[in-house]
Formats: C-alpha cells, structure tokens, sequence
C-alpha cells in the first residue's frame, strides 16, 4: 500500500493525463531547487480515466493562469487548495484564451525560438495560433 502525507498548506493537483505529471511540475516551474516537498504518484488506477497521475505541492498555492496553462497537457485535471489541511478552492484546468510567456513555438523558423522570445499564443478552436510565425499547433505541442 502506497501512502502519501497529507498537506497542511499548498495544492493538489489531481486527474492529471497518465505520465503528464512530470510536465506539469515544468509548467509549474517547480524542480529539486525550489526546496518544496512534492509528490508525483503516476500511473494510479482511476474509476473515470483508467489512469492518472496526482501532484502534491506543500507550500505553494497555484495561481489561476497556472491551473489553466495545466490544461495544455491534462485538460481534465482539477487543482484543490489546501489551508490547515482542507481544501478551500477548487478550480478546474481550462484551456485559456492566450498564452504569454508559457509555452514555446515548435516552429524551428519562426522568430521566437530564433531570438529566444516569450511564446505569444491565441486560442482558436482546439488550437493555439503562434503571434509570432502565425502558424496553429495542438495545446501539448507548446510545452
């Protein structure tokens, strides 16, 4: 039996897409450096997906642009918020309208990843339009 401690302060992020977990830690900007005690259970059963993957950030409370920029690789993952150990917020990850400096063009050509420019993006559809080369790409293809 796997057991993971519980938080008193900072967020969970659960219905993460299977083996997503570790983009959504580098969405989140958060690696061995940031000094946050984390855990990132992958691949465990769930009723409604199969599988998934859950994160557990003490510490940190995720701000809304951050929860939606998680929609770019598991669009169904819920973040909670957690103070003295309850949840008190719980947001759902939401593709947003635009991107700034999240995401990088997959374009080899395009100006941005030339001069190492802030990704600029705009939903369309299902898609994000690159500001820059002006070209669409799938959400996950931006992290």
């Amino acid at each position: 039996m796997l057991k993971v401690d519980i938080i008193e302060h900072g967020t969970v992020v659960d219905h993460i897409k299977a083996g997503m977990g570790k983009k959504v830690l580098d969405i989140l900007g958060i690696d061995e450096k940031s000094g946050n005690r984390v855990a990132l259970v992958m691949n465990v059963h769930s009723g409604k997906m199969g599988k998934k993957d859950i994160l557990k950030v003490e510490g940190v409370l995720i701000s809304k642009e951050k929860t939606d920029a998680i929609a770019l690789v598991s669009p169904r993952a819920s973040v909670n918020l957690v103070k003295d150990g309850k949840v008190v917020e719980k947001k759902q990850a939401e593709l947003p309208e635009s991107l700034h400096g999240i995401g990088r063009c997959p374009n080899p050509n395009c100006i941005s990843t030339q001069e190492k420019a802030r990704g600029r993006f705009r939903l369309e559809g299902q898609k994000y339009r690159c500001g820059y080369c002006e070209r669409t790409f799938k959400p996950e293809e931006l992290v």
